[in-house]
């Protein structure tokens, strides 16, 4: 039986093998969270760099240019990290380099691992689906915030361990502590977070919108996934065949 464990920061990923594991990359506030809705509303390909300079630069070939640095959006960007900024077309058929304080560093310093999927809240269903078929062990590494332990990302991880307990053994204390606390959390998960270091930080860059949809569970049937430098719509490649 494959297991899944919990990195609760990217600074602890030292602690950890990658080679031969699913990573499953999760800023719920909100980074993956508008990746996943990008590719909702049909974005083409995801870049997710760690620079400001090295996102400006992939506008010279085409990209849309999203940033942001503690929670606001950087200034010269198309783009900054609400999800509802990449609806309406905004982004159908584009390219997109993005940036984020938290949620790409977590991804670009996973780049050792079989496979890396982005996971939210809104994909959870299909993270899930698509790791059972995978068979591999599975590491959920957490955005956090600037290194440091947050709620949010950990409630994400003990609901996909919560999805997964039947087929996936959970050998270490995180991902037991986070599967409690997503059962002590999910029946209302906007009051549990209110309290919480990053929701305070964005209600009070009045983003309230943002904190609940962000939170809603399986709403989309998309999946990220990393593949030569990018992130690619997996399910759309799927129905291309």
């Amino acid at each position: 039986m494959p297991s899944i464990d919990v990195c609760f920061s990217p600074e602890l990923l030292h602690l950890y093998e990658l080679k031969g594991k699913a990573v499953v990359a999760v800023d719920i506030l909100r980074a993956t969270s508008t990746m996943v809705t990008a590719f909702a509303e049909g974005a083409a390909r995801i870049f997710p760099v760690m620079e400001l300079e090295e996102c400006r630069a992939h506008a010279e070939s085409g990209c849309l240019t999203a940033a942001e640095r503690n929670g606001v959006k950087a200034e010269g960007f198309d783009l900054g990290n609400s999800p509802f900024g990449y609806m309406d077309g905004k982004v159908q058929g584009r390219n997109i380099a993005i940036t984020t304080t938290n949620g790409t560093r977590a991804i670009r310093m996973s780049e050792a691992a079989e496979e890396i999927v982005v996971g939210a809240f809104l994909n959870l269903q299909t993270v899930a689906d698509h790791l059972t078929e995978l068979g591999l062990d599975v590491l959920v590494v957490c955005a956090g915030w600037k290194g440091q332990f947050n709620l949010e990302d950990t409630l994400f991880a003990g609901a996909l361990v919560e999805r997964l307990q039947k087929t996936f053994a959970s050998e270490n204390d995180s991902s037991l502590a986070a599967l409690y606390l997503y059962q002590t959390a999910k029946a209302d998960l906007v009051t549990f977070l209110r309290q919480s270091s990053h929701v305070r930080r964005l209600e009070h860059l009045e983003i309230h919108k943002d904190i609940e949809f962000c939170l809603r569970h399986d709403v989309y049937n998309v999946l990220p996934v990393w593949r030569h430098n990018m992130l690619v719509d997996l399910k759309v490649r799927e129905l291309k065949g």
